[in-house]
C-alpha cells in the first residue's frame, strides 16, 4: 500500500499546478466555512454569558411616571416586604476607548441563581468570600477578554487597580469568566462613587414571579417579556452559516475538477498498477487514503486561515449584532473544542463527497478501460440525463416545501425557507449542464455552414464534462450574489424611505419629565414652531383577540409595547400603512378617535387583521381596542401597539417621552435649539436634529451588512478559481486540439479569440440563467426567510444595475479565467504546436 500510495502521489511532483489547485480549493472552502463558524461560536459564547444579564433573567420594576428610582424608593418597598434588589447601571471608558458597562449590585439581596450574584459572591482566588467585594477598597469583576482594554496581561490581572480614560482608578480587579463582554460588576456603593449617581438607582429587580403585581406608582416588566439576544440573532447566524456552506460547496467544485483531471491523467499509471497485481479494491483504498492526506493538509490550513478571517470580520459582526439586536459580542475569539473537530469533519466530509464520484468511476472501470481516456467521457450523456432527473427531484422538493410553508402560520418555517432556497439553487445547478449541452447541440446544427464556428461549438461541447462543475459553481455564486445584493439594496432603499417618513420633525427633544409641560408651553408660543409631536410609551399584556368577522375569540398571553404618537399635518401624510380597514384617511380618523394601529410583527405573529379587536391590560383594568391599520416597523423585534399620545397618557398613565419639533418654513433650527437649551438649562445631548438621527441610523445599517458583502465577494472569487482550475486542468489537451487548426492556417491570435469567445459566451449564458434564479432567491429572502426570521416583509425591489453587473461579472470572471491559457497559447512557439499536433 505504501508503494502504491507513493506511486500515486508522484503524479503531483510532475504536475504541481494540480496539487496547488486541489489544496487551494480545500483551503479556501475550509477557511470560509471555519471563519464563519468561529464567528458564530464566539458570538454564541457571548450570548451565553449575556444571559447572565438581569434584563433577561429577572423581573424589573420601574417608576410609572418616568422619574429615576432612588434609594428611598427601594427602602420603602423593602420595608413593605417586597423581595427586591437594587441595580445601578452606567457607562465608563477604558484607556483604549472601549465603552464599559458598569453594573452595581447588592449580592446579599440579588437572587442567588443570577450570574451577577455569583460573580459577587466568589472569585477565582477566594471562593465564597464576600468581604472583599462588599467593603473598601471593594472589587471589580470582569471577563478575561476585557483585560486587554486596560493594557494588562491576564496573569497580572488579579488585584490590579488600572485607571480609566479619565484617570480615575478602578477597585482591584478579579476575573469572572461567566460575565458578558465589556461589563464590570462591583458593589453598588463602589459603582455609585464611580458613576457619581448619588441616590439614583437604575432599576429594581426580583426573582421571576416573586411579585404578583406592581406596587402603586410602579410598572412591572416580567422576565419573559424581555428580549433574549440569543433568540433574536439565530436567524442572523443561520444566514451566515448558509453563505459559508455555499462557499464550501463552491470550493469543493474546485476540488472535484482537480481530482477528475488528476485521475484521468493517471489512467496509464492505474492500468500499470492493476497489471502488476494491485486489486481494484486496494487501488480505490489507496486513492481514498491520498484524498484523506491531502484533505487533512488543506483542512488544517483552512481552519487556521478561518480563525484569521474571523478575527478580521469580528469587529463588523459585533457592530452589526450590537446595533441591530442589542447583543454584546466580545472582541476576542473564544472557540470550544468542537469548533476544531467540526471544521475538520465538515471539510473532510465535503472532500469525500466531492471525490466519491471519481472513486466510484475508478472502481467500475475495467483494466482495459483504464487505458482509454475516452472511457471517462462515454458516460457523460447518461450523466446529463441523471442530472436532469436529480434536478427535477430537487425542484419537486422545493415545490413541496413551498406548499408546506403556505400552510404554516405566518412567521414560521425559517429552516424550511432556507431549505426552499437551497432546493431552488440545487435544481438550477443540476439542470444547467443538460441545458447547456442542448443549446450547444442546437447552435452547432444552425451554424453547420460556418466550419470554424461549428468547430468552436463542438469543441465547447467536448469541454463541457470538465467545465460543467465550474459553470454550476459560477451559477450558484452569481445567483446568490444577485439575490443577497438585491435584498440588501431593497432593504436599504426601504429603510431610508421609512426613515424619511418616520423622522418628519426637524428636531427631537428628550426633556426631563418635570420640565415637559413647561417646555411644551414655551414651544407652543414660538412662531417658528409649526407643530409639536409629543410621544409616550408604556408596556401591556395582550390577553385576547376578537376577530372582526365574528369568529370565536383567541386567547393570547403576549407582552407588547404601547407607543404614542401625535397625528397631524407633519406626521400623518408620510407615515406608512401596510393594510387598513377602509382607506388611509378613514384609518387616521379612527386613530384620532382612539382606535389603534399595530406593527407588522404583531400582525404576522398573531394573525391579526384590520377590524379585529385586542384586549390589553392597563393600569385601570382591561381595555378592548379596535385595530384600524397595520404599519411596517422595520427592525423592531417586538410587537407594538400604536395610539395617539393623549389617549395613551389617559388610558395607560404613561409619562411623557420625547418631543418632536416641526419648524415653520424659513425657521432657523440652530437659533431655536440654542435658545431652547439655554432657556431650560438642558444638556446638549438631549436635543438631536433630524440629520443627525439619519446619519446614526444609516451608519448602523451600513455596518450591518458588511460581513454579508464580504462573504459574497469571497464566494464569487472562489467560483472564479473553480473556473480557472478547470481551464488550467485541460490546457495541455486544448493545445493538442488547437494544433491542427493552426497547421491549417488559423493564426494563434484568432485561436485565442475563439477560446475567449467560447468561454465568454458560455459564461454569458450562465449569467442570463442566474438573473431569474437570483430574482427567485430575492423573493425567497424577503417573502419567506425575512418574515420567518423577523416577522415583517420587505418589498421586492429589482435593480437593473445589479442585473447588468451580474452579467458583466459572469463574462468578466470567465474572461479573466481564460486569459492565462490564452496567453500561454499566444506565447507557445510554432515548434511546440507542431509537436502537439504530431503527438
Amino acid at each position: 500500500m505504501a508503494t502504491v500510495l507513493a506511486t500515486l502521489l508522484s503524479h503531483y511532483r510532475r504536475h504541481p499546478g494540480q496539487l496547488a489547485m486541489l489544496l487551494l480549493g480545500l483551503w479556501v472552502a475550509s477557511a470560509l466555512w471555519s471563519g464563519v463558524q468561529a464567528i458564530n461560536a464566539s458570538a454564541r459564547d457571548s450570548y451565553a454569558r449575556a444571559e447572565a444579564l438581569f434584563s433577561t433573567g429577572l423581573d424589573r420594576l420601574e417608576r410609572r411616571d418616568g422619574e429615576a428610582l432612588t434609594r428611598d424608593d427601594y427602602l420603602a418597598l423593602r420595608r413593605a416586604g417586597l423581595p427586591l434588589s437594587p441595580l445601578l447601571e452606567g457607562e465608563l471608558e477604558a484607556p483604549d476607548g472601549t465603552r464599559l458597562t458598569v453594573i452595581g449590585i447588592d449580592p446579599l439581596t440579588l437572587p442567588g441563581d443570577s450570574e451577577f450574584a455569583t460573580a459577587g459572591s466568589h472569585s477565582s482566588s477566594n471562593p465564597g468570600e464576600l468581604t472583599g467585594f462588599l467593603s473598601p477598597p471593594w472589587q471589580t469583576r470582569l471577563a478575561p477578554d476585557l483585560v486587554a482594554a486596560f493594557g494588562l496581561a491576564r496573569a497580572d490581572t488579579e488585584g490590579a487597580t488600572p485607571r480609566l480614560a479619565d484617570g480615575r482608578r478602578l477597585p482591584p480587579l478579579t476575573l469572572a469568566p461567566a460575565l458578558p463582554p465589556d461589563t464590570l460588576v462591583m458593589d453598588i456603593a463602589a459603582a455609585a462613587a464611580l458613576l457619581e449617581s448619588g441616590e439614583r438607582l437604575s432599576r429594581l429587580v426580583a426573582t421571576p414571579g416573586a411579585l404578583a403585581e406592581a406596587p402603586a406608582g410602579f410598572a412591572l416588566t416580567r422576565a419573559e417579556a424581555l428580549v433574549s439576544p440569543g433568540q433574536l440573532t439565530e436567524s442572523f447566524h443561520l444566514n451566515l452559516t448558509a453563505l459559508a456552506l455555499l462557499a464550501l460547496i463552491v470550493g469543493l467544485f474546485i476540488v472535484q475538477a482537480a481530482l477528475g483531471l488528476a485521475l484521468e491523467q493517471r489512467l496509464g499509471v492505474l492500468r500499470t498498477l492493476r497489471a502488476l497485481g494491485v486489486s481494484g479494491r486496494a487501488l480505490v483504498a489507496a486513492l481514498a487514503l491520498e484524498l484523506a492526506l491531502l484533505g487533512i493538509i488543506g483542512a488544517l490550513a483552512g481552519i487556521a486561515s478561518g480563525v484569521w478571517l474571523a478575527r478580521a470580520l469580528l469587529p463588523d459582526v459585533a457592530a452589526t449584532l450590537g446595533s441591530l439586536y442589542g447583543a454584546g459580542v466580545g472582541a476576542e475569539l473564544r472557540l470550544p473544542w468542537h469548533y476544531w473537530a467540526g471544521g475538520l469533519t465538515v471539510t473532510l466530509g465535503g472532500l469525500l463527497l466531492a471525490g466519491s464520484g471519481v472513486l466510484w468511476r475508478a472502481s467500475r472501470l475495467s483494466v482495459l478501460g483504464l487505458g482509454q481516456a475516452r472511457a471517462w467521457r462515454v458516460g457523460f450523456r447518461r450523466q446529463l440525463a441523471a442530472m436532469a432527473i436529480a434536478g427535477s427531484g430537487a425542484a419537486l422538493v422545493g415545490l413541496a416545501l413551498a406548499a408546506w410553508l403556505s400552510l404554516q402560520p405566518p412567521g414560521e418555517g425559517l429552516v424550511a425557507g432556507f431549505a426552499l432556497v437551497g432546493a431552488l439553487l440545487l435544481a438550477s445547478a443540476l439542470w444547467l449542464p443538460p441545458l447547456l449541452g442542448a443549446a450547444l447541440a442546437g447552435l452547432t446544427h444552425l451554424l453547420r455552414r460556418r466550419p470554424l464556428a461549428q468547430w468552436a461549438l463542438a469543441d465547447l461541447q467536448l469541454q463541457l464534462p470538465r467545465l460543467s462543475l465550474a459553470m454550476m459553481a459560477l451559477l450558484i455564486a452569481l445567483s446568490a450574489n444577485l439575490g443577497v445584493s438585491s435584498m440588501v439594496g431593497g432593504f436599504r432603499l426601504t429603510f431610508l424611505e421609512w426613515l424619511d417618513q418616520r423622522l418628519a420633525a426637524d428636531l427631537y427633544l428628550r426633556p426631563p419629565a418635570e420640565q415637559f409641560e413647561a417646555i411644551d408651553a414655551w414651544l407652543a408660543g414660538r412662531p417658528e414652531v409649526a407643530e409639536r409631536l409629543a410621544t409616550a410609551r408604556s408596556d401591556a399584556q395582550l390577553l385576547a383577540i376578537e376577530p372582526g368577522g365574528g369568529e370565536a375569540d383567541t386567547s393570547v398571553q403576549r407582552p407588547v409595547s404601547v407607543y404614542g404618537i401625535t397625528p397631524g399635518d407633519t406626521l400623518t401624510p408620510g407615515w406608512p400603512l401596510a393594510a387598513t380597514l377602509g382607506d388611509r384617511e378613514a384609518a387616521w380618523e379612527a386613530f384620532g378617535r382612539g382606535d389603534i394601529f399595530i406593527n407588522e410583527q404583531l400582525a404576522v405573529a398573531e394573525g391579526i387583521a384590520p377590524g379585529d379587536r385586542l384586549r390589553l391590560t392597563a393600569p385601570g383594568g382591561e381595555l378592548t381596542l379596535e385595530v384600524a391599520a397595520i404599519y411596517p416597523d422595520y427592525g423592531n423585534p417586538r410587537g407594538q401597539v400604536l395610539m395617539a399620545t393623549p389617549h395613551l397618557a389617559e388610558r395607560f398613565a404613561a409619562p411623557p417621552g420625547s418631543l418632536g419639533i416641526a419648524l415653520a418654513p424659513g425657521a432657523d433650527a440652530a437659533a431655536l435649539s440654542a435658545r431652547l437649551l439655554d432657556e431650560f438649562d438642558l444638556p446638549r445631548d438631549s436635543l438631536t436634529d433630524q440629520g443627525g438621527v439619519k446619519r446614526i441610523a444609516t451608519g448602523i445599517f451600513e455596518r450591518t451588512f458588511t460581513i454579508t458583502r464580504a462573504l459574497n465577494a469571497l464566494t464569487l472569487g472562489v467560483a472564479a478559481l473553480a473556473l480557472l482550475a478547470s481551464l488550467l486542468a485541460q490546457a495541455s489537451e486544448r493545445r493538442r486540439r488547437l494544433a491542427p487548426l493552426w497547421a491549417l492556417g488559423v493564426p494563434r491570435t484568432r485561436l485565442g479569440r475563439i477560446q475567449l469567445a467560447q468561454l465568454g459566451g458560455a459564461a454569458l449564458a450562465v449569467g442570463l440563467a442566474a438573473v431569474p434564479l437570483g430574482i427567485a432567491i430575492t423573493w425567497g429572502l424577503v417573502a419567506v426567510i425575512n418574515v420567518a426570521a423577523f416577522g415583517w416583509r420587505l418589498p421586492l425591489h429589482l435593480f437593473p444595475g445589479e442585473i447588468l453587473l451580474t452579467l458583466a461579472t459572469a463574462v468578466g470572471v470567465a474572461l479573466m479565467a481564460a486569459a492565462l491559457p490564452v496567453l500561454r497559447l499566444w506565447r507557445t512557439p510554432p515548434r511546440d504546436l507542431l509537436a502537439e499536433e504530431a503527438a
